[in-house]
């Protein structure tokens, strides 16, 4: 079982290099070519979801990425340092911190970076969650330390 480690400062711009290390070792661990868009796509969505809750709660801690394979599968453990107290989670909700965008916040603070004050439009969490599902063999959402795991897995092609 090999495992290779990646940790990252919280910059969106960090997440490409995560989702092509990804694709990398899970080509190298036997992953189907068919799936590994599937495999990008995935890990950039969950490591965007990990970056975008660090730069609202913690920027000064590393998101950590574990990507794992065996006999058997491919998994990717994203791991965030956001106190679900921060996120404003229930434990029945781990992971799933549906946040759309908050009519009381200070509109210099919304507006920061567009052009034009244009506004994006922003999805809950669930939904990124409900695509990374649709993405992966198996997703499962938990406590891991003071933050959140997202792991992800899929099945390794037969020789």
């Amino acid at each position: 079982m090999a495992t290779v480690e990646v940790t990252f400062t919280p910059l969106p711009v960090h997440v490409r290099t995560a989702r092509l290390v990804a694709t990398a070792v899970a080509r190298r661990s036997g992953v189907a070519e068919s799936l590994l868009d599937e495999v990008r796509l995935a890990v950039g969505e969950a490591c965007s979801r990990a970056v975008e809750a660090h730069l609202r709660h913690c920027p000064g801690q590393p998101i950590r990425v574990a990507l794992t394979d065996d006999d058997e599968q491919f998994e990717v453990v994203v791991t965030d340092a956001v106190p679900d107290a921060e996120r404003g989670m229930s434990a029945g909700t781990a992971g799933m911190d549906g946040d759309a965008a908050d009519p009381s916040a200070d509109p210099a603070e919304v507006d920061a970076g567009f052009v034009d004050g244009e506004v994006p439009l922003q999805l809950p969490n669930e939904v990124g969650l409900a695509v990374i599902a649709g993405l992966a063999d198996d997703v499962r959402i938990a406590p891991a330390g003071s933050g959140t795991s997202v792991t992800m897995s899929w099945k390794r092609r037969t020789a």
